[in-house]
């Protein structure tokens, strides 16, 4: 059921797209919104991981204890196993990227590093693969790309002559104000509905993959508060990439409503407690195991957990 509504809405994305530009020019307004999704989607498809790496000031690492979990739950998983890329961040959260699996990257903060025990960061890093399994990265992908392009579209209405007496354009200037104002709107909830249909699709393979679906939920718990106080001034700067992470870093709110990119954290909570056939109690952190190693990487010769002189949080198994 998740891929056949995943589907349908990109179906639905795509349909709009193309009637936006039979609205602005006719058949031939239609050709040209199918040429520049298909460049703008060929694009995407080949260079949004390194942006979005780039974007977020990612550094690979090496030899890790991130590296061993990941290569492990990619070897129960039966796929390649992705790079696995660091994130200089106070606020606790990852996300997943590339267009297959045998293109694809994992990158963490430090944050999460920090604040969340063994077990839940495998748990986390089993739902970011599961997206890698499921190609939710792909698909998310063109959701942006098709959703920006609707918008630039509804708005080209006005500069090429929806609002006047262009004959090119099926409609007059009150139906094409409508469509300017409720085309991009509609495009967002389709994106947003299928964004939250894929986070519950990886939840559920990651608590499969990890065998974990408590510690998953523990995850969930942790970075959803933490994710309300600490900010992430990247993704401020870039609010159209916030869907990709496990938890929407722009905002710790967990209504389960039409304008959010994610399902409410409680929501995904109970769905992983039905897994494991628990109740709907309130999830405590997972104890953090006795030994604990903070993972060292070979970049550049040094560690990858920047040191800062704030106090931090209960130390998780990373030192």
């Amino acid at each position: 059921m998740g891929y056949a509504r995943t589907a349908l809405l990109l179906a639905a994305l795509t349909g709009l797209f193309l009637a936006c530009g039979w609205l602005i020019g006719g058949q031939t307004g239609m050709l040209f919104a199918f040429g520049l999704a298909l460049v703008m989607n060929v694009g995407s498809y080949w260079f949004s991981d390194k942006l979005v790496l780039r974007m977020y000031g990612a550094q690979a690492v090496e030899n890790t204890e991130l590296n061993a979990i990941v290569a492990e739950l990619a070897a129960r998983g039966g796929m390649p196993v992705p790079k696995v890329y660091l994130i200089d961040s106070d606020q606790p959260n990852a996300f997943a990227t590339g267009r297959n699996p045998e293109n694809a990257a994992v990158a963490a903060t430090s944050g999460l590093m920090q604040r969340l025990n063994r077990d839940e960061v495998r748990a986390v890093l089993a739902h970011e693969l599961g997206h890698v399994k499921n190609r939710d990265s792909l698909t998310m992908t063109i959701t942006a790309v098709l959703a920006g392009a609707i918008g630039m579209l509804a708005q080209s209405l006005f500069f090429f002559g929806g609002l006047g007496r262009d004959r090119n354009s099926p409609l007059g200037g009150i139906g094409a104000l409508l469509v300017m104002i409720l085309a991009p709107l509609a495009a967002m909830l389709v994106q947003m509905a299928i964004s939250r249909s894929r986070e519950y699709e990886a939840d559920k393979a990651g608590a499969e993959l990890s065998g974990a679906p408590r510690a998953l939920a523990s995850a969930l718990h942790k970075i959803s508060n933490a994710a309300a106080a600490i900010p992430n001034p990247r993704a401020e700067q870039n609010p159209a990439s916030a869907h990709l992470f496990i938890i929407n870093p722009l905002h710790g709110t967990g209504a389960d409503n039409l304008f959010s990119t994610h399902p409410s954290t409680e929501n995904r909570i109970a769905r992983l407690l039905e897994m494991e056939g628990g109740t709907n109690e309130s999830v405590s952190p997972a104890p953090a195991p006795q030994q604990s190693a903070r993972p060292q990487s070979t970049r550049r010769g040094r560690s990858v957990l920047p040191e800062t002189g704030t106090a931090r949080p209960q130390r998780g198994p990373w030192g």
